[in-house]
């Protein structure tokens, strides 16, 4: 999809690393301009790159769990990218920490969700009063929202399928203008700093073993389906969840 967006204004959120920043590179590469949100990732690497892309870059440090900061730096990355945004990608996100019910207090029960659930309703809502008729919202999902995920996942899972349903409403409430609202619900992804943190090894290779593909994801495979949703040839597609993770799970 070279060049596919050309004239496009993208933000992905949590954008300086993992899927996050194959995404950005992706939509820039298709001739988006892109900024990222970042917090704790240095995000000087990912906005270098996309600026030797030919793209505008920009950057925005914010904690997207607060609704105050994510109104402001939606406004500051709008600005950086000439006022407007035409692709918004709720990707920041996830666990934490494991931890199950029993030992799960109300504090981590609020932060996942306000993380992984909260962030994408704040972006969502700054970002629809600089978007344009007939532009896209898009998340990054997870395969846990359906499968519920491993051990210490269930704040995690609850909040990604919560997600699914966000989408599904925020699809028909934006019909009439146009704007597509979807989830890319990526399975095992290696290479990714969600993985090496909360994953041990025998996981990863049992999640590997256990898709149809005998492999681990990769950030660009999450990228390639992001890309499809954020261009002309998905017009039709809305409220919809698009699993990628090589058959591990079928729904």
């Amino acid at each position: 999809m070279e060049h596919a967006l050309t004239g496009r204004r993208a933000l992905v959120t949590g954008g300086a690393s993992g899927i996050g920043r194959a995404v950005a590179l992706a939509l820039a590469r298709a001739g988006a301009d892109v900024a990222v949100t970042h917090l704790s990732h240095d995000a000087t690497a990912v906005v270098t790159d996309i600026k030797e892309t030919g793209q505008v870059a920009a950057s925005v440090q914010v904690d997207l769990r607060r609704s105050w900061d994510v109104d402001k730096a939606v406004a500051d990355a709008a600005a950086a990218l000439g006022g407007g945004i035409d692709i918004l990608v709720n990707n920041a996100g996830g666990p934490v920490d494991r931890r199950n019910v029993p030992a799960m207090d109300d504090a981590h029960w609020h932060g996942v969700l306000d993380l992984n659930l909260s962030s994408a309703f704040y972006a969502s809502r700054a970002a629809l009063a600089l978007m344009p008729d007939g532009g896209r919202i898009i998340t990054i999902g997870a395969q846990a929202a359906r499968s519920g995920g491993g051990t210490g996942m269930v704040a995690y899972s609850t909040a990604k399928a919560a997600l699914e349903g966000f989408t599904r409403a925020l699809a028909r409430e934006l019909g009439p203008r146009r704007i597509t609202v979807n989830v890319v619900a990526p399975g095992f992804v290696g290479g990714t700093p969600l993985h090496a943190t909360y994953t041990p090894e025998p996981a990863q290779r049992a999640a590997v073993a256990a898709s149809a593909l005998n492999r681990a994801g990769a950030p660009d495979d999450i990228a390639e389906a992001v890309l499809f949703l954020a261009s002309d040839g998905a017009a039709f597609v809305t409220g919809t969840v698009l699993d990628v993770n090589g058959g591990a799970y079928f729904t």
